[in-house]
Formats: structure tokens, sequence, C-alpha cells
């Protein structure tokens, strides 16, 4: 969850491009959900928010929609997982609850990394179709992934392995043992006509 929150806040989704036959700038351009920055070679580094909410493209608006709900939901998954661990005082007093619990938060932890990943995936789509579409435009000005895709990428991998192994730690309900019968002996005495 915390590397999600990390990968949402940075504003490195996109970079400028350094590939191409001669770097004309000494600026690097990076490009985040909600702001932009700009680093010369100097270190200096120059930050802005984005303007407006409505201004921004469709794909920023909707990563940046499915980033939150993925946080909020990762919020209660982690709530809804330390109720629900056997170790824990809260509603210590019916264990069926409690492994319910632990199962819920890790169906949240599950949408959580898939809200993740559909927010990550669709801002990594949008900046390969604008790298290749622009064929007027140095390479070198173009923008390719930045790292908080990475980020987002390996936060939404871990949120959904770990809600899956906390929905298959955690029995659905208590299991009995079978009881089987014994089979009767055959009786020796048994006369044979």
């Amino acid at each position: 969850w915390v590397s999600a929150l990390a990968a949402a806040v940075l504003p490195q989704w996109r970079q400028s491009s350094y590939a191409g036959d001669a770097i004309i700038t000494a600026v690097g351009l990076h490009e985040g959900l909600w702001m932009s920055c700009a680093a010369q070679s100097t270190g200096q580094v120059q930050c802005r928010l984005h303007d407006s909410l409505l201004s921004l493209d469709v794909h920023i608006q909707t990563s940046r929609a499915l980033m939150v709900i993925s946080l909020l939901l990762g919020f209660f998954g982690i709530v809804m997982s330390v109720v629900g661990m056997k170790c824990t005082k809260v509603g210590e007093e019916d264990p069926v609850t409690k492994s319910r619990m632990a199962v819920s938060g890790g169906v949240l932890f599950i949408l959580s990394g898939l809200c993740s990943l559909a927010a990550v995936s669709l801002y990594a789509t949008q900046v390969t179709y604008e790298f290749f579409r622009e064929s007027t435009i140095p390479i070198n000005a173009r923008y390719e992934f930045g790292s908080s895709l990475f980020i987002g990428w390996g936060a939404a991998s871990l949120s959904m392995l770990g809600g899956s192994l906390l929905c298959c730690s955690c029995p659905a309900k208590e299991r009995r043992g079978q009881q089987y019968q014994r089979q009767s002996q055959p009786s020796m005495s048994r006369e044979f006509v």
C-alpha cells in the first residue's frame, strides 16, 4: 500500500526521452498525476501543480480516480486485515467472524491492486501511443515511462498477491474431521452350509 501511495504521489509517471542521436536540452522533464517538474543539469528542480482539473487529459483524470480508489480500498483492506488477525483482541469471541474479516481484507487488497494496475497500465498505454504517434517531434523531445509506473506495477502485483494469500490462508468455516464407521469384523463363529 505504501508503494502504491508513493507511485500516486511522485511526479515521475512519464519522463522526457533520452533516445535519439543528440540531446539538445539540458532540462529533464517529468510529469505525474498531480504535477509536472523540470530538472535542470545544475540540479535545480522546479515543480508546478497541474492548473485545472477539467483541462487535463481523460487518461490523467481516470488514472487519478483509479489511484485514489485503490488507496482507499487498500487502507480499508489494512484495517479489515488487522481486525481479522488471530493475534488481535478485537472480535476475539468469534473466530469465524475474525476469519471472514481477514478474507474481506484480502478481497479489498485484490481490488486495490486491480485498480492500481488499471491506472498504471492506462497511463502507460497513453505514453506508448504518444511516443510512436508523433513522428514529427524529434525522439529526444518525446516522453517515455517514468519510474512511478514501475513502482505502480510492483505495488499492484504485491497487493494482489498479498490479498490472494490472505484469502487462501483463512478457512471459510470450521472444518470438522470426517468420521468413518468401522466395518464390522466377520464373526468366526458363523457356520457355512
